[in-house]
Formats: structure tokens, sequence, C-alpha cells
């Protein structure tokens, strides 16, 4: 079963627009690349109603690529409305390339000139096919990689959310493995960077934010003609999985580990790691012991060594053994909201009862104090329970 492991997103205004109508969405495991268009910075209301229309959740029923282009055709829908009744907004519109991880597979679904890539076993490939004049040209056989490259009509896309009330919607479903790397991006990238430049500066970075910080920086050294936009996100394999649907949008688990514990079994651990207490029993007068030789002293000396020795290692097998059992939910040392399993305790010398299970994309400065306080409260939950709420934090399912 797939999982995203490590994601970067940033948008760049880059060195020739005064502003940016470009914009993103990545909370893992759904994410997308909008680039707007039109005047008066419509295109920048355009790209964020595409936005808007991710963070309210996909539709439910029907395979990850339909309900990818269900939310597409939402957005388009609410674009066009918003262009007939403001003249200013008149003909706006904006590309979209969103992709959703399912079990074995990415679903992606596309409008305009944004792409997606994967980048698998060191190569790069392009899953999406531009919406513009100069691939329609190239797939008719009258212009060439060179000559598309250079052509003064480049820009000029032939389909978008927003100038129509219909849409027509390119699906794929792509298989991936562990090891895997998507890139969604605007054409402010690929405009300005070939794509074996992309590739070599993907298959270089140490990690995903250098990687992305890499593409923005030469997009702007090549000119930085327009808004960059640049989304990663890479892939790992994981055992078993969350039964059931914790939005009521989909039936994708993203939340994978050992098998989630029973009520009972939380209990049983958190008792585990807790003495036990009993009364304490009549205090009785005993005879005198007989005199003990050396030997025997330092054997008797020994016993409370021995003891206290022992009820550690009975304490400790018993705060492993919940920490194995139980979940919480807080946030890592950047500040983003996170699973972790185990207790949360910080002993002596870096010594702690938990470890990092899943980081999720969501800043916790974005969540308000109120609902803050009370979602990273530590408290102890079963590993469904800790992971649904991360995933409705994710698809915005939780209420601000």
């Amino acid at each position: 079963m797939l999982r995203v492991f490590d994601s970067f997103a940033r948008t760049d205004t880059g060195r020739q627009r005064r502003s940016n109508e470009d914009a993103f969405y990545a909370q893992p495991p759904l994410f997308a690349v909008a680039d707007g268009m039109g005047g008066a910075r419509a295109g920048e209301v355009a790209a964020r109603l595409m936005v808007e229309v991710l963070e309210d959740g996909l539709p439910g029923g029907g395979s990850d690529e339909h309900r990818l282009a269900d939310s597409v055709r939402e957005a388009n829908a609410r674009i066009y409305e918003l262009a007939q009744r403001d003249p200013e907004r008149a003909g706006m519109g904006t590309t979209v390339t969103t992709a959703y991880v399912g079990d074995s597979a990415v679903a992606v679904a596309h409008v305009g000139d944004s792409r997606a890539y994967r980048l698998h076993d060191g190569h790069l490939e392009q899953i999406t096919r531009d919406h513009s004049l100069v691939e329609e040209l190239k797939r008719r056989g009258k212009l060439t990689e060179e000559e598309a490259e250079e052509h003064p009509q480049k820009s000029v896309i032939t389909r978008a959310l927003g100038p129509e009330s219909r849409v027509e919607v390119d699906t794929v479903s792509v298989p991936a493995r562990a090891g895997d790397v998507f890139l969604l991006c605007s054409d402010g990238l690929t405009g300005m960077v070939p794509e074996d430049r992309i590739g070599t500066l993907l298959g270089e970075a140490d990690d995903l934010e250098k990687a992305g910080r890499a593409l923005i920086a030469e997009a702007n050294e090549r000119g930085g003609r327009d808004n960059i936009t640049v989304v990663l996100f890479g892939l790992e394999e994981v055992a078993g999985g969350v039964e059931g649907s914790p939005d009521g949008a989909g039936d994708r688990p993203t939340r994978v580990g050992v098998p989630a514990p029973s009520a009972e079994e939380v209990e049983a651990a958190k008792a585990a790691a807790e003495p036990r207490r009993t009364m304490p029993l009549p205090r009785r007068e005993d005879p005198a012991p007989p005199a003990a030789g050396p030997g025997r002293r330092r054997i008797r000396g020994l016993v409370p060594t021995l003891v206290v020795v022992a009820i550690l290692a009975v304490l400790g097998a018993g705060a492993w053994v919940a920490s194995r059992a139980v979940y919480f939910v807080g946030t890592t040392n950047d500040g983003f909201v996170a699973v972790y399993r185990g207790l949360p305790w910080d002993g002596p010398f870096g010594l702690h009862l938990y470890e990092r299970y899943y980081a999720s994309g969501i800043p916790a400065s974005e969540l308000p104090s109120s609902r803050r306080k009370r979602l990273l409260d530590h408290q102890l939950r079963s590993q469904d329970d800790a992971s649904d709420l991360v995933r409705k934090l994710e698809q915005g399912q939780v209420g601000q």
C-alpha cells in the first residue's frame, strides 16, 4: 500500500511578473497546481476557486479518477458562473493538474498546460499532455520538438477551466511504487527549464525540499518569465491499513501500520505502564535474625538492588508495551501536525516512549488557536482514531 512520506510545495512570482496568478494544494494524499489567466487579477481568482473546491474534499462514489474529474468540473462551474456575473472577470480561467495517491496507483486529472511528471528509477516521465496549440501541431506532425520550443504561440492553450460552461477533463491512473517521486508544475517551470535538466535536478537533490528550491531557482536563472509553481511528493510502501473512510468521501485509507488496538487493549496497555498500588500489610514483630557471616551479609545487601532492578524492568516492559499500542496527535519539530506512536513522555538523557508514525503537510499554525489546543492535546488514542483525525484535517473535514 502506498503512502506519501515527504512533500514540497511552493509558488514563486518569477522575475518578470508583478503578481502571482498560480495556486497550489498540497495536503496528502491530494495535490494540485493551478495557473490562472485573465485581466484585473481574475486569473488569481480562478486559480484560487479551484483550490477552494479541493479544500472542500473530494466527492464520494466512483474511482479516484472520477472523483478528481468531478471536483475539476465543479470548479469549472463556479469559475464560469462568477465570470458571467462580473464583467471585469469575463473570460477568466485557469489550468489545473491534480493528483490523488491511492493504494497502488496515483490518479491524475488534468486541464490546460500545467503538467504532471513521475521520476521512476531515475527516469523522468511526463504523465499529462498539454492542451495547447503547439502540442496539437506536434501531434499532427506539423511541428518538431525543437520548433515547438521556439514557437511564438507556445503559451496559447486550447482548454481551460472557466471560459465555457462545460469542460472536458483528461484523467489517468499511473501505477506507482516505493521510491517514485511525482512533480506537478505550472508552465513557468517547464517553459524555462528543459525536461532533461528537470530530471537531473530531481535526481541530484538529497531531499524534496532541496529539489523543489533548485527547480525554482533554475527557472529564475533562465529568465523567470512567468510565475513558477512546483509541487513534489515521494511515495513509500507500507503494510496493512486502516479500514473504511474517515471523511465519508471515499474508500481510500492513508494511515497504515500495525493493526489498531481495541479499547480494552488500550486501557490494559495504559495500566501496564503504571505501578500497581496495594494496601499495606499490618506490621508484625519478627524475632531477631541470627547473626550472619560476611558472605551472607553480601548476599543480603544485593537483594534490595535486585528487587529495584526487577521492579524497574517490569515497569519498563509495561511502558514499552503501552508505547506499542497507543497513539497521539502532536506536532513535529518544524511545526507540522503529526501522528505519534507511544506515550507522550520525555525522560532524562533524551529517553522518550514515542516515535513519529506519520507527518502530515498541515502546519499547526494554520489551525485556529481554540481548535489547536484541543486537537494537539496529546490525548492517547487508538491508531484508527489518531489516523482518522489527521486524515480529516488533511481533507478539510474538521471544522475551523
